[in-house]
């Protein structure tokens, strides 16, 4: 199975793309803006890299959030055209599991995100969610991890677009949808800087 996956949900563009278990090709570049601009170039760039055509990829995987709404969108956005332009199937999956299952399933794995406005958390054990996805304090992870030795990835990480490409070889569509998971209410400025 041919997998392309794309993450345009936090402080990065990243499309990577795995056959079989083994990565063909790998491109993230730091940005916080211009998502929109650069997805589907590193994606063309990937399937070049990757000997491929579009029409051969088997599924599409993407981020789903938390992360800036703008980028939530642009991933989804392409994952859902990509999919419906080669007839193929697209699942989501959120970041903060992207983020704590990238380097395994196995034991006690969790996964922080911290924005400007907001902070994420997740808790898996083997690959099971303890704590779904939700806001917290910042800082607070510490307490909700009561004590327990757990691999914990971020703040300040992205995840692996490689590792989530791998992975979405063997996850059941069914239960990965590709819709996008807003875990706080967007904030509109108005015309004037009123909230």
């Amino acid at each position: 199975m041919i997998v392309l996956a794309v993450d345009t949900a936090l402080d990065a563009c990243s499309v990577a793309i795995a056959r079989d278990g083994e990565v063909l090709a790998s491109i993230s570049e730091t940005m916080t803006r211009g998502q929109a601009e650069r997805l589907a170039p590193m994606a063309r760039e990937a399937i070049t890299q990757a000997a491929l055509a579009f029409t051969q990829i088997d599924r599409i995987a993407t981020t789903t959030g938390p992360g800036s709404f703008t980028g939530v969108r642009v991933g989804l956005s392409f994952a859902r055209a990509l999919a419906l332009a080669i007839s193929k199937p697209c699942i989501g999956v959120s970041t903060l599991e992207a983020l704590a299952l990238e380097q395994g399933e196995v034991g006690l794995r969790a996964a922080v995100i911290e924005t400007p406005g907001a902070s994420y958390f997740a808790l898996y054990r083997d690959g099971a969610p303890v704590t779904a996805p939700r806001p917290i304090e910042r800082g607070e992870h510490v307490a909700l991890l009561g004590g327990e030795d757990a691999v914990v990835r971020g703040p300040g990480a992205v995840p692996s677009m490689a590792a989530l490409a791998v992975r979405a070889q063997r996850l059941d569509p069914a239960h990965y949808r590709p819709d996008p998971l807003y875990l706080r209410a967007p904030h509109v400025t108005l015309p004037g800087g009123a909230s």
